[in-house]
């Protein structure tokens, strides 16, 4: 059997076996103890929680409010059948015009209408994952490396660099300053990267952030296109989670800076979007890679071909995100509803002693566990997550599979389940902070009854010494006191 697997092993291709896709990572490990074991309230109570989803269902009921309203917008209901054959045939791959209309107008209301985006610069692509990849194809050659703030999604190992060839370079952050970006955290990284022969092409950064759940104030902003202008490199923005923002400050992004900034070559400018997180439609596979630089425009549009977004789910949308009215209800009953899960969550875990970083947007938590660690370490650390997978049956993502310099940080999900669930979630970790309260409680007591049965019997050993009459015989130079007896 092992002879027959190697043998068609040889029948691949070194990029198809290759270990570079990052499956290996345990932020895929908790997806497979929870597609082994999931959870269901009825059927299932005490399954394996997905908290390791970023997927937002928080607003499906107003998705599908507007689509029973709307059915002329299908092209599988009576009322949308009569478009089947123009959507059904052959699309330019620039996409149904519609479609990128009103991509751009979402991405403009996104921003607060401060930036007025493009239709003609929207290139279509599978998903948030082919997006990166299309525009790492467009910008790098095999070997070369992006600069990337960490922590950072897990899943970038596979989008960027799997079939391109591409590396990595962390910008290592820590929780001193919040995990935010420094020039000085650049230089560093930059000039190490120099000085091992890497050729830098450019920083890829993740606003707002996955996993912190942080926007980029407009200063760290500036600095970062300086930054880049001076080296000459360019800057890949993945706004994907632009619409997730629930509380000050307000989103900024890049497309508003370079407004601002004198010298700035546009040519190095470029978004990644999707509709993925802001509206909650994974599984529409809908990624958009938006360049300043024509070139890269022709050429991304000629790499997307091989993975494009569905003519019909573009016939849908494009009615969808041209209903400015839903549109606008849409972003802020969203924001509204995430703000009120965020603060239920954090509360609930504030009231257990568990702390997380301040953060305003995205559908998840960066968990502050330390206080729980055993050690202090990546071990302590991955100790500690398999006891919450395996023991607490809830999936969470570890700090370092997102490259996080620190232990003890963990990102947790909390938008991809029903009020209910989640009060589920929050009753385990309760149920388990409590039993490690009173493990360390324990040994506490244990510890003190040891140190005092060791007082005891030294201090009977001492007078004992001391009463003894071999005692007399001591020099009177000892350090022992002699004991006085009156």
């Amino acid at each position: 059997m092992g002879l027959r697997n190697e043998q068609s092993h040889q029948l691949l291709s070194n990029m198809a076996v290759n270990d570079k896709h990052g499956q290996n990572s345990p932020y895929f490990d908790g997806w497979i103890a929870y597609d082994r074991d999931p959870f269901h309230p009825i059927h299932n109570p005490q399954g394996v929680i997905q908290m390791g989803l970023a997927e937002n269902q928080l607003c499906f009921d107003m998705i599908q409010e507007w689509m029973m309203n709307n059915p002329e917008a299908s092209i599988c209901t009576p009322q949308g059948l009569h478009h089947f054959s123009d959507v059904a045939i052959f699309q330019d791959y620039h996409g149904l015009p519609r479609f990128r209309n009103g991509v751009a107008k979402f991405m403009s209301k996104v921003n607060g209408g401060r930036v007025k985006f493009e239709a003609e610069r929207i290139v279509m692509s599978g998903g948030a994952t082919g997006a990166n990849e299309v525009i790492m194809f467009c910008l790098a050659d095999p070997g070369d490396a992006f600069l990337i703030p960490s922590p950072y999604y897990p899943a970038y190992a596979r989008d960027l660099c799997w079939r391109t060839g591409v590396q990595i370079v962390p910008v290592h952050t820590d929780s001193s300053n919040n995990f935010q970006i420094t020039k000085e955290a650049l230089e560093r990284a930059y000039n190490k990267a120099q000085q091992d022969n890497i050729n830098v092409k450019g920083l890829l950064i993740t606003n707002p952030s996955n996993p912190l759940g942080t926007t980029l104030d407009r200063d760290t902003m500036k600095s970062l296109v300086t930054f880049i202008n001076e080296k000459n490199i360019h800057l890949v923005c993945d706004e994907i989670y632009a619409g997730t923002v629930f509380s000050t400050p307000s989103f900024v992004s890049v497309s508003e800076i370079i407004q601002h900034v004198d010298f700035c070559n546009k040519d190095l400018i470029h978004i990644v979007y999707s509709l993925s997180k802001d509206m909650g439609f994974p599984g529409f596979r809908v990624g958009i890679v938006y360049s300043y630089n024509d070139d890269v425009v022709s050429c991304a549009r000629k790499m997307s071909s091989f993975g494009l977004v569905s003519s019909q789910t573009q016939h849908m949308l494009a009615s969808m995100l041209s209903d400015d009215d839903f549109v606008n209800k849409f972003l802020a009953e969203s924001s509204r509803r995430l703000a009120k899960r965020h603060s239920l969550f954090t509360e609930g875990l504030e009231k257990m002693g568990i702390n997380c970083l301040p953060s305003n947007a995205g559908l998840f938590c960066w968990m502050n566990l330390r206080s729980l660690l055993k050690e202090q370490t990546s071990e302590g650390e991955m100790k500690l997550w398999r006891m919450i997978v395996n023991e607490v049956k809830l999936n969470i993502s570890p700090g370092s599979s997102f490259s996080c310099s620190e232990a003890g940080w963990y990102r947790v999900c909390f938008a991809n389940m029903d009020d209910e669930t989640m009060e589920v979630a929050l009753g385990r970790i309760r149920a388990f902070v409590g039993k490690e309260a009173k493990k360390a409680m324990e040994v506490m007591k244990n510890m003190q009854h040891i140190i005092k049965n060791l007082r005891l019997n030294f201090s009977a050993r001492f007078d004992e010494f001391i009463m003894s009459p071999s005692n007399s015989l001591r020099s009177p130079h000892s350090p022992i006191p002699r004991l006085l007896l009156y």
